[in-house]
């Protein structure tokens, strides 16, 4: 649908060599969204706040506004057109809810320039940014806005059960009318910070079917590749302390779950990760943003980052939140380079219905059914998790420091001194002196075999020598006289 004009033809809207979107050249596609939503966020705070009704997510208000300028509208060098705003009372309730003021929401999409993003999918959509990092414009085809509208009720309870979720978080739906056009638009969170550099960015449904970035897309300088690149250029993964990956993969359930309850599938998790070392290598080089690496206006909305969406009690993921992280999740890699990783879930706007279930059959009877990304929701649901929670996702294991440390003793002359205590109720019972090293495994053995006699206690083992001090913690039973 977005293609660039030569020659100026193609409708009212359209200039000479300039990106355009169903015959509406891209400037004027942003002067008639921050115009549209101006004037209806405006109009919209002389409404007393209430509770949302059922009937709330139907509404749809409409607004014209001419070129030269009416009583209500003010006037602009942009073709006549017809602004249209879906369930804004329901809305209004989402931005209150991840704390959006109507001045902030203005200020971000009305008062700055917005930021035009190229588009790496097969959509043909126009992406725009606000200056201020925090809100995506996504143009939207008029299926994915009537099944939007199906699904706010459900998504107005999904919210209030549970705002900390990684799916994607809609501010609002509208719609632009002009010249028999229809331009239909929303508004939502911004997942990848431009104020961050992203060494590597990855669209991944967990499908190995034609999951490779084409080599156009290759060639890009901040390019996002796939499945297969991620499995190549990841092969061990991408690893969280225990606490970390278990909120995480609980998230990914919790919203899995959600969107196979509404038929969704097709849907992608979108992962930027940022090289903490390999940006210090760098210099500190910046994202898009440049300057300090922060983001041009304090961060406003509530739940946004990364770190804060995932599942919590919210203390360890707020003071995470820092101006060092930008909300990103620390991690590392199998090598112990440190990263930062911000993720969101995106394209949900797909529902599993005829067309789907056709392009899943004739694509099942071409190639492997279960490697193909059109799927059935609750499959797709399954290997989704399955390939984030093995493939993409890892648990730091611990390392134990007792077995290191043992292996590191050298065989020479030393003094060990083995005490065992139970804790709290005994003394100590065991003590052994020995002159070398290379006896330490048969104390232990020993010791071993008087901790399987009983069960349910707790001892200490303190070994002492001039080469460490070791602690060990054991399970096991009180030691026979």
């Amino acid at each position: 649908m977005s293609t660039t004009t030569e020659n100026g033809m193609g409708g009212p809207w359209s200039t000479s060599r300039e990106k355009t979107y169903k015959k509406t050249t891209s400037s004027a596609l942003k002067g008639a969204i921050q115009l549209g939503i101006g004037y209806t966020v405006g109009n919209l705070t002389s409404k007393p706040d209430r509770d949302v009704l059922m009937q709330d997510f139907y509404v749809v208000e409409s607004v014209f506004l001419p070129s030269e300028g009416s009583n209500l509208t003010p006037a602009h060098h942009y073709p006549d057109f017809r602004f249209k705003t879906y369930a804004p009372l329901a809305f209004r309730y989402f931005r209150d809810l991840f704390g959006i003021k109507p001045d902030d929401y203005l200020y971000s999409l009305v008062n700055e320039p917005l930021i035009e993003l190229t588009n790496p999918g097969a959509s043909g959509s126009l992406f725009y940014l606000t200056s201020d990092d925090e809100f995506i414009i996504k143009t939207v085809q008029h299926k994915e806005a009537k099944f939007l509208q199906r699904l706010l009720p459900g998504y107005y309870m999904n919210l209030n059960q549970n705002p900390r979720t990684l799916l994607p978080k809609f501010y609002g739906l509208y719609c632009i009318q002009s010249g028999g056009i229809n331009i239909r638009l929303v508004v939502m969170n911004n997942v990848l910070p431009r104020s961050v550099k992203m060494h590597y960015k990855y669209d991944l449904k967990g499908s190995t079917y034609k999951r490779r970035a084409s080599r156009k897309e290759r060639e890009k300088a901040c390019p996002t590749y796939k499945d297969l690149d991620f499995q190549d250029m990841h092969e061990e993964g991408l690893y969280f302390d225990a606490e970390t990956y278990n909120n995480l993969m609980k998230t990914l359930q919790r919203d899995c779950r959600v969107l196979e309850s509404f038929k969704i599938m097709d849907y992608s998790l979108l992962l930027g990760v940022h090289v903490l070392d390999q940006n210090q290598r760098d210099g500190g080089e910046q994202g898009q943003a440049g300057g300090d690496g922060r983001r041009p206006v304090a961060q406003r909305v509530l739940y946004s980052t990364a770190m804060e969406s995932i599942q919590g009690d919210g203390k360890a993921a707020e003071a995470l939140t820092t101006d060092d992280t930008m909300g990103g999740i620390p991690a590392k890699t199998h090598r112990e380079e440190k990263l930062l990783i911000f993720l969101g879930i995106i394209d949900i706007l797909q529902s599993y219905r005829f067309i789907k279930k056709l392009e899943h059959s004739w694509k099942a009877l071409v190639y492997d059914g279960d490697s193909v990304s059109v799927h059935r929701p609750g499959f797709y649901a399954s290997r989704f998790l399955k390939f984030m929670s093995t493939r993409v996702f890892r648990k730091t294991q611990r390392k134990n420091k007792s077995r290191q440390l043992l292996s590191g003793i050298k065989k020479t002359p030393l003094v060990l001194e083995v005490k065992m205590t139970m804790i709290p109720l005994l003394n100590p019972c065991l003590t052994a002196e020995i002159r070398h090293a290379e006896l330490i495994d048969s104390i232990l053995s020993v010791v071993g075999v008087a901790l399987g006699k009983a069960r349910k206690q707790f001892w200490n083992f303190t070994l002492t020598s001039n080469a460490a001090t070791m602690l060990c913690n054991h399970a096991g039973p009180p030691c026979g006289n």
